[in-house]
């Protein structure tokens, strides 16, 4: 990379809380190999750093969260080529949904294909006023192959995600909130704060407790009922283990606020 090129990526920090900004704004922020191989490189450093308790992923400018894959690309590349990029895509949207730490997707703006596939993988997703999101790619003779025939059925159900992928309609972010596919829809200017507030939220609980918890979910829902509930069960009996879960009992039965320690 060019030293006086301007990062695809930039990592902004707010003591606990990092947030990853996806920078190719003069492309909407679409996903190219070099972005994917950033994003890759960064995930794994905030999984192994203490310091770092919650991720919070966005776009540059006021435009997309990301547009998805980078069309220019796709159109030249050859079949292998585009299958090796959704392999690295999907690499990175596990690290995301593995990461062990809370994680935010900011939708700022477009969130379309690849784009949308990244905030389905990420634990929760904060829209804007006039945000889109959708999965066009079989407008383009494309399948949302890096995550979204199988994430989004799990977020908004299946027949809902059937609808929204074979007919490539985007939506907005009403309808996003009303389908469950985003949490909450905030004002531009407040969406930063909004994703700070909500992670501050999470981080005010036992770090064990909230990684279990999301255990249970992300892996329960690929699970039949009675072997999920056994998970959530064997969650439940692994907190027990942690000093967290000491504390947090001993507090309540004493009327005090716990002070977590993460182990």
């Amino acid at each position: 990379m060019d030293r006086g090129k301007e990062p695809v990526l930039l990592t902004r920090r707010r003591g606990e809380l990092v947030c990853l900004v996806l920078n190719r704004p003069a492309v909407r922020n679409a996903l190219n190999r070099e972005l994917l191989l950033a994003l890759r490189e960064e995930l794994a450093s905030i999984r192994e750093d203490p310091a770092a308790r919650a991720v919070c992923i966005t776009g540059a400018g006021d435009r997309a969260f990301s547009a998805g894959a980078d069309i220019s690309y796709l159109n030249t590349a050859s079949p292998l080529e585009v299958r090796e990029l959704a392999m690295l895509a999907l690499a990175v949207t596990r690290q995301v949904e593995e990461l062990g730490k809370p994680s935010i997707a900011l939708i700022n703006g477009f969130a379309l294909g690849g784009g949308l596939e990244l905030a389905e993988a990420c634990m929760l997703r904060i829209a804007v006023h006039g945000a889109r999101l959708g999965h066009p790619e079989v407008r383009i003779g494309a399948v949302a192959g890096w995550g979204g025939t199988s994430r989004l059925p799990r977020l908004i159900g299946r027949g809902r995600a059937t609808e929204m992928l074979l007919t490539g309609e985007v939506i907005d972010a009403a309808e996003a909130q009303r389908i469950g596919l985003v949490n909450r829809v905030v004002a531009r200017d407040e969406l930063e704060n909004a994703g700070e507030r909500l992670a501050r939220k999470i981080l005010a609980n036992a770090p064990v407790a909230v990684r279990l918890t999301w255990e249970a979910i992300r892996r329960g829902r690929e699970l039949p009922l009675e072997e999920a509930v056994r998970l959530g069960a064997d969650c439940f009996g692994l907190a027990a283990a942690s000093d967290d879960f000491r504390t947090g009992t001993a507090a309540f039965l004493a009327r005090k606020t716990p002070r977590f320690r993460g182990h």
